[in-house]
């Protein structure tokens, strides 16, 4: 059983470079699936900040340390992440989050 210690929730903030919003979007979404399939993940949805398009958020939560690692080295996620340096006209932001309530 996952403690709350051990849960790891994040924020990650993803921002399109000019023109690179769709391809951005896209790459995101295909790692929805595969990345909900893993045995660590809890939690790992995408949204679309309404007033600023191509900006993204992830919230994601792994059941560990350990889980999330194993996210970042999976083949799925490391063809993404070669990709992204091209997307991205910043680099991307993830924020860690303690869970205070329910």
């Amino acid at each position: 059983m996952t403690t709350q210690a051990e849960k790891l929730i994040a924020i990650a903030v993803l921002k399109a470079k000019p023109g690179k919003r769709d391809a951005l979007r896209a790459g995101l979404l295909a790692l929805i699936e595969p990345t909900r399939a893993e045995p660590g993940n809890l939690d790992y949805v995408l949204f679309e900040l309404r007033d600023e398009p191509g900006t993204f958020y992830m919230r994601e939560a792994f059941a560990s340390q350990a889980a999330l690692d194993e996210h970042i080295a999976a083949d799925y996620f490391q063809a993404f992440a070669v990709t992204i340096d091209d997307l991205l006209a910043e680099p991307l932001r993830l924020i860690f989050l303690d869970q205070v309530s329910a």
